[in-house]
């Protein structure tokens, strides 16, 4: 399946793209970031403390083992602090 891959504050900075589509066969979000951390070492840094990321699977807030089926986009960023 196709997904849009969207990346905010400093995982942007880390993989070195705001937004990309990839072809994969995830299952599941934690599936997906096994993917994207093999693909080189700027994502295996920006996913290596997942602790510190939060996903959104087509614009709702989700866990890592949230099912990917049917989804269109994925976000990463991370955590929210108040201001």
């Amino acid at each position: 399946m196709k997904l849009d891959i969207r990346y905010f504050a400093w995982l942007r900075e880390r993989v070195g793209t705001a937004a990309e589509q990839v072809e994969t066969e995830a299952a599941t979000v934690a599936d997906l970031i096994a993917e994207l951390r093999a693909r080189d070492e700027g994502y295996a840094y920006a996913f290596s403390d997942t602790g510190a990321i939060r996903a959104a699977v087509d614009h709702e807030l989700v866990e890592f083992d949230a099912a990917l089926s049917g989804a269109r986009e994925v976000a990463f960023f991370p955590p929210m602090t108040g201001g």
